[in-house]
């Protein structure tokens, strides 16, 4: 479940009483929409599926495992499928084996996506266990799939231009000081992550 409204709401409307930025961008920008990803399996397969390949690319091999594999593309059926079967559908050999890494997680029990650690630095180390997801996508999936309010995605270039846009910094900070100007900003940091996205090209600000 996603950060509903009022629970972005609630957030910004704490940071903002903080940080001047964060403040005058609500009062020019307003407040964002909630970004919502289904939590489960799919949701993963589908962040390897379009990584390093356009929307529209990602979407055609999505549709053509869908044909092959069935609509909820299971986990026991891509593993059972064949190489060339899966090349056809446009999975690289590489993204073959992330996608067949989460489907063993998975299928094995050693990955239960209904019950990550409440922790947040846990549940990263646990989804990252998978060949192909990194920090940034295991913390893109517990802000928009499980609705984590404190995922702070510092490694993300648009959270650090966005960041430094709503502060007038000088340049863009590097992902050390983006963590480091957030930590006053705990447990709404989630929040301020969908703002900067909201602000990234908004010709409001």
């Amino acid at each position: 479940m996603a950060l509903s409204a009022e629970q972005i709401r609630t957030g910004l409307t704490a940071v903002a009483a903080l940080e001047p930025g964060i403040a005058r961008a609500l009062e020019r920008a307003g407040m964002p929409e909630p970004r919502i990803s289904q939590p489960g399996y799919r949701t993963l397969l589908r962040t390897i599926v379009g990584q390093q390949v356009s929307v529209a690319s990602a979407a055609s091999v999505w549709a053509k495992l869908e044909a092959l594999l069935g609509p909820e593309i299971p986990p026991e059926a891509l593993l059972a499928a064949e190489f060339d079967a899966l090349r056809g559908c446009g999975l690289s050999r590489q993204k073959q084996g992330y996608a067949r890494s989460l489907c063993t997680l998975v299928n094995e029990g050693q990955l239960d996506l209904t019950a990550l650690p409440a922790d947040d630095e846990e549940a990263i180390a646990a989804l990252t266990q998978i060949k192909g997801i990194g920090r940034w996508s295991a913390e893109i999936y517990l802000l928009f799939a499980e609705g984590r309010p404190d995922i702070w995605p510092a490694g993300d270039l648009a959270v650090q231009a966005g960041i430094g846009k709503l502060l007038d910094l000088p340049a863009r900070p590097d992902e050390k000081a983006t963590r480091l100007l957030a930590e006053g900003w705990q447990p709404h940091r989630g929040a301020v992550a969908i703002l900067t996205w909201h602000c990234y090209n908004n010709p409001a600000l």
